[in-house]
């Protein structure tokens, strides 16, 4: 199964702690993805996603967290102790990114 590396992120407000990531992406490669279609990826075995710790150069696993009640499934990296979250620290995917879903 291939596993993708996200360096980059798409929310409405970049900056903002409410809300919810929209697409995820790599810059390098000029791609982005809608997370419905990386839940879904994810979900089905067709790909993994991970982020890369800049510090210890670590691949950290993103996963998907479940619908629940009113919740929607989203997508959220293995907890590792540090914060700001691996994926909420990414960069923002210009508009270079082709959403290739």
């Amino acid at each position: 199964m291939p596993a993708y590396e996200i360096t980059c992120i798409n929310k409405p407000h970049h900056l903002s702690p409410h809300e919810h990531i929209t697409h995820i992406g790599n810059v390098a490669g000029n791609w982005r993805v809608t997370v419905t279609s990386a839940i879904n990826r994810i979900n089905t075995g067709q790909a993994t996603f991970y982020t890369v710790d800049q510090q210890t150069g670590a691949h950290i696993q993103i996963q998907v967290v479940p619908a629940s009640g009113l919740r929607n499934a989203f997508l959220k990296t293995r907890p590792d102790g540090k914060w700001p979250d691996n994926l909420l620290a990414q960069q923002e995917c210009g508009s270079n990114c082709q959403i290739i879903d």
